[in-house]
């Protein structure tokens, strides 16, 4: 069954390290790999968005554009929060294939309603871009935003957060690099 929240793909990057847009890679039987997150989601959610400077995308979707000029994932979560009409949002980068329904149903088992954001944090990290943001972090956001400090890790720490635990980086590996994209494509051919 679906879950009645929104899932909100976060693909609006510059891709700068890739040297191409990576939302826009070929991925799987998908010919982009935001159609392969979207596809995954739209399994597991009611409504999945994707988050943009622009719709850059050749198949059907919802896309929410940036409100502000600034390039970040948390202008991303700010224009998110003020374009849809959500108490809570699955967050989601479109760069980390490899996060499964069963990542996601964990993440979403710790549902409490006292919390501003329940995130994933693997061996190397903490991984602001797979977890469930509450509108609740609105505030905080925009006060991150107005100091010039973009980084989700630094607006975690102020917020109410659970960080739920995970063994293996695995599930979380971002395609920042084409060599990182090329071993995906082989590691996704081999499960």
């Amino acid at each position: 069954m679906k879950k009645p929240l929104s899932a909100v793909i976060i693909a609006g990057g510059k891709s700068s390290r890739m040297g191409k847009d990576k939302a826009l890679l070929p991925f799987g039987t998908f010919p982009t790999l935001s159609e392969f997150q979207y596809h995954k989601l739209s399994k597991l959610f009611q409504n999945v968005y994707i988050s943009s400077k622009e719709n850059k995308f050749a198949f059907p979707c919802m896309v929410i554009e940036d409100i502000h000029k600034e390039d970040s994932p948390l202008v991303a979560i700010i224009s998110v929060f003020e374009t849809l009409d959500a108490e809570e949002v699955f967050v989601l980068s479109v760069d980390a294939p490899f996060v499964s329904e069963e990542t996601i149903e964990k993440l979403l088992e710790y549902n409490e309603s006292t919390l501003d954001a329940i995130v994933a944090q693997s061996p190397s990290g903490i991984q602001p871009l797979c977890g469930l943001y509450r509108r609740s972090i609105l505030p905080l956001a925009h006060a991150q935003l107005k100091k010039g400090d973009h980084r989700l890790t630094d607006l975690l720490e102020f917020a109410n957060t659970l960080y739920v635990v995970f063994d293996e980086d695995m599930p979380f590996l971002n395609l920042n690099h084409p060599q990182e994209y090329q071993e995906a494509l082989k590691i996704f051919g081999n499960l």
